[in-house]
This record gives C-alpha cells, sequence and structure tokens, in this order.
C-alpha cells in the first residue's frame, strides 16, 4: 500500500511539472522525431505497478488524438529515416510482443493507416507464454499493412550487463530467427529494459542493425544517432490530455531524470 501511495503521489507531482511546462511550450509540436513507446493493450498483468498495460478504448481515444494534429506526421521507422529539421514526425512502438498487439493494437492502428513498429523477444514466442504472441499470430502480424518487426533480444536480459560475447548472442540469434519467422529482413532492435551503452550500441550495428531505440525520454533531433533514439513511454493511466501533453514536448523535462545513453 506504502509503495502504491508513493508511485500515486510521484505521478501526481510529474503531472503538475506537466502542466507548466506544456503552458511554456504552448500547446505548438516541436520538429523532430517522436517515438511512442507501448507495452500492452488490454492484457491483465500480473504484477504492473507503473501501468505498461493500456486499456483498449483509452489507447483508441490516443490514436484518435494523434491523427486530429495534421501539423503532425506518423511515419514507419525504417532504415533511411532522418530525422526532420522543420517537421514533427511520430512513429508509434510496442516492446515485448504482446499478443494483445496483434488481436487489439493492429485493427485500430491498420483502422487508422497509422504505421506501427513490434519489437519481439523470441524466448516469449517459443516458451508459449500465454500473454504473448504464437508463431502463427507473429507471422499474421508481419503481414499487416504498415507493421514492421524488429527484435527486443533473445531472452530480454539488460544487455550492458553482459559480456561481449552475451551481447552478441542476444542481439544476433533474436534477428536471425525472426527473420526466419517472417521472413523479411529485420533491420530495428528495441534494447531490453532500455540497457545500453555505447558498447551494446556498436554491438547492435555490427549485428546488422540500423535503428536501434532505447528508453530516454526526449524528442529525436538532428544529429542523434540512429541507433540510439530516444522514446517517450505511454502508460495505463495517461488520459487524452497526458498524452497530447507527451506528444507536444510538454513530459520531456523527464530526459534529466537519466543520463542520456548517446552522451555518456
Amino acid at each position: 500500500m506504502a509503495a502504491l501511495t508513493a508511485i500515486s503521489w510521484k505521478r501526481a507531482v510529474s503531472r503538475g511539472i506537466a502542466e507548466i511546462y506544456s503552458l511554456a511550450r504552448a500547446g505548438q509540436p516541436a520538429a523532430g522525431l517522436r517515438i511512442l513507446l507501448y507495452h500492452a493493450v488490454g492484457t491483465r498483468l500480473p504484477s504492473d505497478p507503473y501501468g505498461i498495460s493500456i486499456a483498449p478504448e483509452r489507447f483508441r481515444k490516443q490514436m484518435a488524438a494523434l491523427v486530429r494534429y495534421p501539423q503532425v506526421n506518423t511515419i514507419a521507422l525504417e532504415p533511411g529515416w532522418s530525422t526532420p529539421a522543420n517537421a514533427m514526425e511520430v512513429a508509434i512502438t510496442f516492446d515485448d510482443g504482446f499478443r494483445d498487439t496483434w488481436t487489439i493494437a493492429a485493427p485500430i492502428l491498420h483502422a487508422l493507416s497509422l504505421p506501427f513498429s513490434v519489437f519481439i523477444v523470441p524466448q516469449y514466442v517459443t516458451t508459449g507464454q500465454p500473454a504473448y504472441l504464437t508463431m502463427a499470430e507473429l507471422r499474421r502480424l508481419a503481414d499487416v499493412p504498415g507493421c514492421s518487426i524488429g527484435s527486443h533480444g533473445m531472452t530480454h536480459r539488460r544487455l550492458a550487463t553482459l559480456n561481449d560475447q552475451d551481447v552478441d548472442q542476444e542481439l544476433r540469434d533474436s534477428r536471425r530467427w525472426i527473420e526466419q519467422v517472417v521472413q523479411r529482413p529485420v533491420t530495428t532492435v528495441s534494447y531490453p529494459h532500455g540497457s545500453v551503452d555505447q558498447r551494446v550500441r556498436d554491438a547492435a550495428a555490427r549485428a546488422g542493425y540500423q535503428l536501434g531505440v532505447c528508453s530516454h525520454h526526449d524528442l529525436n533531433r538532428p544529429g542523434r544517432d540512429p541507433l540510439l533514439l530516444c522514446r517517450t513511454e505511454i502508460l495505463g493511466h495517461d488520459r487524452v490530455r497526458v498524452f497530447e501533453q507527451k506528444l507536444l514536448g510538454g513530459w520531456d523535462w523527464r530526459r534529466l531524470r537519466h543520463p542520456d545513453p548517446q552522451t555518456v
């Protein structure tokens, strides 16, 4: 109970800071790439103190709010992309490969013609964990127009804590496994737990990845390393107002809480 009270207090403080920060920005989108980070959409998780599972209707409302911004362009996260200097672009990503990405999120996004990326943990698929995609579902998801599949490590371990051999194996083996299943190149990676440093970044490049996303909260501006792209996490308790604040930069002050892997 005390832990939940502390989390609620922190959320209230964060919302207050975001309100002030948003007023200072006057609700105008800044130029750059905003990558949204989601996890589960509707799945009840046995332990979810931070609220990474979002209700389907709330997710639907957020996506409807996103398409209402004509000055914001939602793009696919693909190789060859470069940070826009005079416009705001948004990419939608999902970590872990929950089954609801296929059953709930994908139909909503497809109906709105919004591209999205899903980062898969092969071990979650091969061990048949019920909350995650099966191999057949992964193949069908990969065929959804606008969907791209990336790696989230072979076993979801914190890469920066592993030795060089294990880092290489996690990145290389997951990429090969996913490519064999979906029958297309895999060029993007999401670092599990946001655990990445320069050594892990270089290992990702050696393994053949061209884009990498972490958990550092910020907008991506020109000059950002494509293998260390920042993301903005959307949580289950984020109402549309908070979603729009995060979209437009009202929560970017959170980048001050953790070191930027590009500068460490």
